[in-house]
């Protein structure tokens, strides 16, 4: 396959795992989507469009991907299919990071829910503890980002981050691969859900991870500098993190 085809496939991928792992599915069926930059056209990426017969998506394919250059115009695709509502989203980000080489974006509950009451997001579980160890930044609008300048204030609200929360809305998420992108948006609507649970649990004022114990937790030896882990460590394949991303992205492509 050409680097296109491969870039197409995982993409496709990508969006059916977003729903695999209910962050698209029930009345977010056809919500979100997922891209990722052409390698060796940095100034392209590819995503899910809309207009499919069946815009849900967990039904796409390789196929019903589209190109797209750094201003959200179409270049390349199937007739008749257009690039997703909030293009500008995708496209102003990567004008902007060329570090960034995938994006999601999806409206997962407890982020919402989080972000309409205005509520910090604290590290409260291990799972993207990292993600949250810091505020991040929000963009304070509920609508489609549509046009040029909400795309430009949308990267502009994202800044350097690697997140961006949008007010009673959703979540753009950057990567430095889809399954970074795609991972990183299901622990941080992980812990949007334990923040969810101490919000119920203990009122407004529940207390998250101290940063010094995240400190604890991130800032020590990797397994493979331990003795007893040094020799067979060198006989495993470097997969450290790619557990999750693997298991769904099998799943969900036994049909292409």
């Amino acid at each position: 396959m050409s680097e296109l085809d491969d870039v197409k496939r995982e993409v496709a991928i990508a969006n059916r795992v977003l729903s695999e792992v209910g962050l698209a599915t029930g009345v977010l069926a056809s919500l979100g989507h997922a891209s990722l930059r052409l390698p060796s056209e940095p100034d392209k990426f590819v995503t899910k469009g809309r207009g499919y017969p069946n815009d849900a998506l967990i039904r796409m394919r390789p196929e019903d991907m589209v190109v797209c250059d750094m201003e959200g115009y179409k270049v390349g695709g199937p007739p008749g299919i257009t690039q997703c509502m909030e293009i500008k989203m995708h496209s102003s980000v990567y004008k902007v990071r060329p570090d960034v080489k995938s994006i999601v974006h999806v409206h997962p509950r407890y982020t919402v829910i989080m972000t309409v009451l205005k509520k910090t997001l604290l590290p409260v579980c291990q799972e993207g503890i990292e993600l949250v160890r810091h505020p991040l930044p929000v963009y304070p609008h509920v609508k489609t980002v549509q046009s040029d300048q909400e795309g430009k204030d949308v990267a502009e609200a994202l800044g350097q981050a690697k997140i961006l929360l949008l007010y009673g809305h959703g979540v753009t998420v950057t990567g430095v691969s889809l399954s970074d992108s795609v991972q990183s948006t299901m622990q941080l609507e992980e812990q949007a859900k334990m923040n969810w649970y101490a919000y119920c649990a203990a009122g407004p004022d529940y207390e998250g991870i101290p940063d010094e114990l995240i400190e604890e937790m991130t800032d020590r030896p990797r397994p493979a500098e331990l003795p007893h882990f040094i020799e067979p460590m060198k006989e495993r394949a470097p997969v450290v993190g790619q557990g999750v991303w693997t298991h769904y992205a099998e799943i969900v492509s036994r049909d292409l």
